[in-house]
């Protein structure tokens, strides 16, 4: 009887873990599309939820990760709450130093606040690691033909990284190419999502067509 309770109440709190992350992951994700559609008002308050639900929690799509202090911070961004954002993408960074969008928006949030000369260094730590990632991923790994397929991500990087390497920096063009960069990784993310289902359909149809058809005689 003591042994059948107990597996019960171990079904229950397998039960309760599996609802919060679930919970958790919706409020990310609905926090992502009122980012996505210039809503970071919406987007604070679903990430702030997420963040006291699991402050460790990550998203992991598509073999990109983003944590969610990294969420909040671009949230308190564009909202203008600057120094909470710089403490929100330091925190990403201490869970994961290769969160290279909270590096870049550490950078951009840093340089907004009048802090160039740090801000600088970590937008071009953002946009080095960025760019390393795209790299890998398109070259090693099955997403390759996915992720940038036009290279205008890679090619935007570079062309940030050739203007931090020149001796004057034009402020303004490079934290709005920066916020570009951001908001389009995050778009990436869900074309590649988006292309990859369609693929796997398409070759999973083929398979599909090629066996009626080798079964009614063709």
């Amino acid at each position: 009887m003591n042994e059948a309770r107990w597996f019960a109440w171990l079904a229950i709190i397998f039960c309760l873990c599996g609802c919060a992350s679930y919970r958790i992951a919706g409020q990310v994700q609905s926090g992502r599309v009122a980012l996505l559609t210039h809503n970071p008002e919406a987007a604070l308050a679903y990430f702030q939820q997420a963040a006291q639900g699991d402050p460790n929690y990550r998203m992991e799509s598509v073999l990109f990760r983003e944590g969610v202090w990294t969420y909040l911070g671009r949230a308190q961004y564009q909202t203008g709450r600057l120094a909470e954002a710089r403490q929100s993408f330091e925190r990403a960074l201490r869970i994961d130093d290769d969160d290279h969008l909270a590096r870049l928006y550490l950078g951009l949030a840093l340089a907004r606040a009048g802090d160039q000369s740090t801000g600088l260094r970590e937008i071009e730590g953002g946009l080095k690691g960025l760019a390393g990632w795209l790299d890998w991923v398109t070259a090693y790994t099955p997403l390759r033909d996915f992720w940038d397929p036009s290279g205008k991500i890679r090619a935007e990087i570079k062309n940030n990284l050739d203007w931090i390497s020149g001796r004057d920096v034009d402020w303004q063009k490079l934290i709005a190419n920066g916020e570009w960069i951001g908001l389009e990784i995050e778009e990436e993310i869900d074309r590649v999502r988006r292309d990859e289902s369609r693929s796997f359909r398409d070759r999973d149809f083929g398979r599909r067509g090629l066996s009626i058809g080798i079964g009614i005689g063709f």
